[in-house]
């Protein structure tokens, strides 16, 4: 949670080129390891979801020389426009602990600003409703389990833009 970590990173809006990379981020969470790890199981993050969605990766500047593939990739979020959600926000394992999701949250907050939205909705996994909580949401409910994918009740919360 280093100011110094924050200022060396930067946050951008992902291309399709990223899709592979991002995908590999969400399938490899130790997040979701144990009960959850059915629900990433086949997730992909889609060039189609790139281009329709507002998609912002985190990377460390200094771990390639310029732009592209060699940026280390930190971190990245999705911001669902209609309706305003938070659909995905996943940190780097080894990234964990140095403020790259508070990075995230606060970038994601200024976007939603930008489009105009005064609420930003966000369905949790259980483990990281505390972090959200931190990060200034507000618990709004309880979504049911889905089985067979999802079999557990999923924290539904709320920022305030």
């Amino acid at each position: 949670m280093l100011e110094d970590d924050e200022r060396r990173i930067l946050v951008k809006r992902a291309v399709t080129g990223d899709a592979e990379r991002l995908t590999a981020l969400v399938r490899d969470s130790d997040a979701y390891r144990g009960e959850y790890a059915d629900v990433l199981r086949d997730y992909e993050v889609t060039i189609d979801y790139i281009e329709s969605q507002q998609v912002f990766a985190a990377f460390d500047p200094g771990a390639g020389a310029g732009a592209g593939a060699g940026e280390r990739l930190l971190g990245a979020y999705g911001l669902v426009l209609d309706p305003p959600m938070l659909d995905l926000l996943f940190v780097a394992n080894d990234a964990q602990g140095r403020g790259i999701g508070r990075h995230l949250v606060k970038h994601m907050m200024g976007q939603a600003r930008l489009a105009g939205l005064t609420v930003v909705r966000v369905v949790s996994h259980p483990p990281a409703e505390p972090f959200y909580l931190r990060m200034g949401a507000q618990r709004i409910g309880t979504l049911p389990a889905r089985p067979p994918l999802v079999t557990w009740d999923r924290p539904e919360l709320q920022f305030i833009v």
